[in-house]
């Protein structure tokens, strides 16, 4: 049986063993009169004996496929003729690819070295042997632990508590799936900008103002020697963020105050989703919209006043951007200000204060931790935003703080540096996790502030 019918199986025989367990309980109790003399109801002698039959077979069937290739692999290395074990990393995986395909396909029809051919009939066999085996161990497994499991079954056996303690070893481990995922992306990018800056100093990188991260492919190659400065990446990181901020937070937080405090219901039920649909447009139309509609109209609006605005600026970025994050700050915020208890908006009514005085006064100051953590969001999507950053501010890594200029952003060098076919031993392409650590660390510090002033005013307020 391959993967899938095991998996299969593995549910039947779990279904299976959860009806014997559960029929085995009341059996025990004397039937369905005697359940009270039971530890634990019959369903939970059910799901232990299910859970006995099932994930101990499903630990084997994953070990199993993890390592099944790799044995085979180095079985079939080792029967190779020893002409072939003077072959080079890359040459002998070429080999084992060649032998993979001839295995695949029918070997009777296909001419190569007779040693080949072998190899690829060797290959079948093992293979058929191992899928053969893991079937019959796997059956043996989950039949026998349910056997077991089913023969466990008595009045005393604490049958919930064991199956609450497996739940909770489940949720720990999705739990922990973040933890592990988030240390592994960050020991990667650390170790890789280690690598970085072996070649550039770490210095010229964190205060560098020029950034032309091209290398000389070759000795003596003119305009290759490379500049990694990251002042203008984070400087137009900066300027497009904080362009769309000045936009997003105000339009968004007035927003959410009318939907909640304003708004007839009637109004609430049409503007709210109208503005979420914002939310689901695709980055890349954001994009088109901005260097095909904005990013025209502010050049031409501009040199009727006598400015320059280029093709592709900051400006045109930081608005299509702003009006994009709009959503995040308003349904955030109004789920945070619909949230404060109407107590206190009865209290500072009682007390004389005006609609508009109890919102500045009382639920302002209640739902700052969550309006701060919203417009928390919008910053980290301003500053992960990399296609209408490309499509509408270009490319150049120029040092201004000129809105109407063209820069970019670390996210699109980023992609840059990482687009094709790269050697991941250059400085080059190994700038870009360098670019990736300085950006988690900014945005750590920036989560921090916003903790400490979340922090500040929670204890005002509570």
């Amino acid at each position: 049986m391959n993967t899938s019918m095991l998996l299969i199986l593995a549910l039947l025989l779990m279904a299976m063993a959860f009806t014997l367990g559960r029929k085995r309980s009341i059996a025990v109790a004397g039937g369905s009169q005697g359940i009270r003399n039971l530890n634990s109801l019959p369903g939970y002698y059910g799901t232990l004996s299910a859970l006995w039959c099932g994930i101990p077979s499903i630990l084997i069937l994953v070990v199993w496929v993890l390592f099944d290739d790799y044995i085979i692999q180095q079985v079939i290395i080792q029967e190779l003729p020893s002409s072939t074990q003077a072959l080079s990393e890359s040459e002998l995986g070429l080999l084992l690819n060649t032998v993979s395909n001839m295995a695949i396909n029918d070997t009777s029809t296909l001419s190569a070295e007779p040693y080949i051919i072998a190899a690829a009939e060797r290959l079948n066999g093992l293979q058929h042997i191992s899928q053969m085996a893991l079937t019959v161990v796997f059956i043996c497994v989950a039949m026998g632990l349910s056997l077991f499991s089913w023969m466990r079954v008595s009045p005393d056996l604490k049958a919930r508590v064991k199956v609450e303690n497996v739940f909770k070893i489940a949720l720990l481990m999705c739990a922990s799936i973040a933890v592990f995922t988030t240390a592994g992306i960050v020991f990667s990018v650390i170790f890789e900008s280690i690598k970085f800056f072996q070649s550039v100093p770490f210095f010229d990188f964190i205060f560098g103002l020029q950034w032309s991260p091209q290398m000389a492919i070759r000795e003596g190659q003119i305009g290759g020697s490379g500049a990694f400065g990251s002042v203008p990446l984070f400087a137009g990181t900066m300027l497009i963020s904080a362009i769309a901020m000045i936009i997003a937070v105000p339009a968004g937080l007035m927003a959410a105050i009318y939907l909640s405090e304003y708004a007839s219901p009637k109004v609430r039920t049409f503007v709210k989703p109208a503005l979420e649909v914002l939310a689901g447009v695709p980055t890349v139309v954001y994009g088109f919209f901005a260097a095909l509609t904005v990013a025209p109209y502010l050049r031409e609006t501009g040199s009727m006043f006598g400015l320059s605005v280029s093709s592709e600026s900051a400006l045109a970025a930081g608005l299509v951007m702003g009006v994009m994050i709009i959503p995040f700050v308003s349904s955030l915020s109004d789920d945070v200000i619909n949230a404060v208890p109407q107590s206190l908006r009865d209290g500072s009514f009682g007390l004389g204060a005006t609609h508009s005085e109890t919102i500045k006064q009382v639920i302002i100051p209640a739902a700052l931790p969550g309006i701060v953590g919203g417009i928390l969001l919008a910053v980290s999507r301003a500053i992960g935003e990399t296609m209408i950053v490309v499509m509408a501010a270009g490319l150049a890594a120029n040092l201004t703080a000129n809105p109407m200029e063209s820069v970019t952003t670390v996210t699109v060098q980023i992609v840059t540096l990482l687009v094709g076919d790269q050697e991941f031993n250059s400085p080059k392409t190994l700038s870009a996790f360098a670019l990736g650590l300085m950006l988690f660390v900014i945005t750590l510090i920036l989560n921090s502030v916003a903790l400490m002033v979340v922090k500040k005013y929670r204890e005002q307020y509570e």
